[in-house]
């Protein structure tokens, strides 16, 4: 990646709750929380996030409303001022593949807003399925590419190997680092693509490249060719990882790099505080991480991350029972 960090993202990007919305929201957290079986995974207990989403502040239903029609030229919604009480939180995680399985306000509030943006999802190789993810340091794997990791993380997609990725990636920030530095990287192909020339973009939109996924998938052997754009030419989609992904041939290789330079030119930094959600439109937009020193102290960097699809129809042959969780 580069060594000159973007800007920060302005405070004005998004929508923050007033106090009577924090309030409304607290609320109807704390009532999913205590709903049997308290448990996040069980499809009871989603369908009455789903449910109980309808009763979310009205401002907060038409924004999500409206980033779900156009996500604008940034890919990304930021809600602010929701309910984290910092007294309440125990220690942040530290195990590997750590993930959120009882309910709690902070994982109720999540589901509530990740709900009414669309349905839910995970993977079953992915952090054992949990709907409800940490995203937190683990001691050991600091250079690792992945959300366990605490050095730069490269631009992605998430999961861009995958037939269903996520539409969605939504992040809620429980606790950020100690400095209050660590960033979330995002860049939109919508604001990388006029800096691209005709003929890479035409290279960028065949499929001379593959993207590998994590052993942890059991794909097989062979990963299928795709482009790094696909759809509307002057609108594309966007499909890269540029710690997985691998062009096929020179000129591939000369494309991508320069599809990589141009999504550096256009990244935004979001500095995420506690009560801050952030979703990135993952069709759009690529995301990473800046570099950030932890301390395993029980109060470090700490996100829920969850997946969310607009159609669940089109993943049903991955989903087992019709639930939540992709093969």
């Amino acid at each position: 990646m580069t060594t000159a960090l973007p800007a920060p993202i302005s405070t004005k990007i998004g929508l923050t709750l007033t106090d009577a919305e924090y309030e409304q929201t607290a609320r109807l957290a704390a009532e999913l929380a205590q709903l049997p079986p308290q448990l996040i995974d069980e499809r009871s207990w989603m369908d009455a996030a789903r449910r109980l989403a309808c009763r979310l502040p009205l401002r907060l239903q038409e924004e999500l409303r409206g980033y779900r029609h156009d996500p604008g030229s940034d890919g990304l919604l930021i809600l602010r001022n929701l309910p984290v009480d910092d007294t309440l939180l125990p220690r942040t995680p530290t195990v590997p593949e750590s993930v959120e399985r009882r309910a709690t306000a902070p994982a109720a509030v999540t589901a509530l807003i990740s709900q009414y943006l669309g349905e839910v999802v995970a993977y079953r190789e992915e952090k054992s399925g949990a709907l409800v993810q940490n995203v937190v340091p683990v001691p050991g794997r600091e250079t690792s590419q992945s959300n366990a990791g605490s050095t730069l993380l490269e631009l992605h997609v998430e999961n861009a190997f995958h037939p269903h990725r996520p539409d969605y990636v939504g992040l809620f920030c429980l606790r950020n680092d100690h400095s209050g530095t660590a960033g979330t990287l995002v860049s939109s192909i919508r604001n990388a693509l006029p800096l691209i020339p005709a003929d890479v973009a035409e290279v960028l939109l065949s499929p001379r490249f593959v993207t590998q996924p994590p052993p942890s998938f059991h794909a097989g052997d062979s990963a299928p060719r795709h482009p790094l754009l696909e759809g509307d030419r002057t609108d594309p989609d966007i499909r890269v990882d540029f710690s997985a992904t691998d062009p096929l041939d020179d000129g591939a290789a000369e494309a991508m790099e320069v599809l990589r330079r141009a999504l550096l030119d256009g990244a935004a930094m979001l500095v995420l505080q506690p009560g801050e959600l952030a979703f990135i439109d993952n069709r759009l937009s690529v995301h990473g991480r800046t570099s950030f020193e932890p301390r395993y102290d029980g109060h470090d960097r700490w996100l829920y991350r969850t997946f969310v699809h607009l159609d669940n129809r089109r993943s049903r042959a991955y989903r087992a029972d019709n639930g939540a969780v992709l093969h």
